[in-house]
């Protein structure tokens, strides 16, 4: 027996809808669900990138579908889509998110572009819970699953659009695990810290994924690591899979104990050695 095939699949036998599941930490949580088990459904507005990596995989366990998450239709029929073609919806994964424009001042920054963060980031996560529940309530089961950021948790040098939709996504988080715990649905979020992913790298403008991640780690509270796309996978892993049972309403945070630490501290000390 091979150690790929003794692996114990966490998600053996379940359905997922994730959403900007065609790159960055959506397509690494595909793999990895798909590695334990799962038949999982990309719905993505990357067609191209969603149906390389569905033939690359090369098994009729993945599929892609086209999907902008700001789209009613469009979000009905990626759950639809995987209740047809695999006969149920076990967990339903709200990641696609975008970050606006790199714009930190609220002066400066664009009403349209706050308008787009909130539709695809808190309303895009909405409406995939909302179809998503309506499969899951009359099955009494079912795991929806949320990405947030440690934006929703502190404060740091991101733009008011991309912080406020995450802790909106964070409260609805809490409001739907209290309403769909009736019927025994989990509803649960992450909140990763920065991950040098192609989505980070082109925000900041950097090509050197090394620069990035040394970027990081400079502030970071946990030395001596790195955070990798595969954490969040595994996280998402966890909270998808029967382990985490009774785990729900929770905000996960990824961050390598970051937002317990007040990091301006370290600007004080710094005067006394001046």
């Amino acid at each position: 027996m091979s150690a790929e095939s003794s692996v114990t699949k966490r998600l053996d036998g379940k359905v997922a809808v994730i959403t900007g599941g065609a790159s960055g930490l959506g397509e690494c949580t595909a793999r990895l669900f798909l590695k334990h088990g799962a038949k999982v459904v990309i719905a993505d507005v990357q067609d191209e990138l969603g149906h390389n990596l569905c033939q690359v995989l090369g098994t009729e366990d993945i599929s892609y579908v086209h999907c902008d998450v700001t789209s009613e239709p469009d979000v009905e029929n990626a759950v639809q889509t995987a209740v047809s073609k695999y006969g149920k919806l076990d967990i339903m994964f709200n990641n696609a998110g975008i970050m606006g424009d790199n714009e930190v001042r609220v002066t400066d920054t664009s009403t349209e572009v706050f308008k787009r963060v909130y539709d695809v980031n808190v309303l895009g996560g909405f409406l995939g819970a909302k179809y998503a529940a309506r499969v899951m309530v009359p099955a009494k089961k079912g795991c929806i699953l949320f990405t947030a950021s440690l934006s929703s948790k502190i404060s740091y040098g991101n733009p008011h659009p991309y912080k406020s939709s995450k802790h909106a996504v964070a409260g609805l988080t809490k409001s739907l695990a209290v309403e769909l715990g009736e019927y025994g649905i989990r509803v649960n979020c992450i909140s990763p810290h920065a991950t040098a992913t192609p989505l980070f790298q082109k925000t900041l403008g950097l090509f050197d994924k090394k620069k990035g991640e040394e970027m990081i780690a400079v502030s970071a509270v946990l030395k001596g690591t790195v955070l990798e796309p595969e954490d969040f996978a595994n996280a998402a892993l966890y909270l998808a899979s029967d382990e985490a049972k009774y785990v729900s309403g929770v905000n996960l945070p990824i961050d390598g104990g970051y937002s317990l630490s007040n990091q301006s501290w370290k600007m004080g000390l710094s005067i006394l050695s001046e």
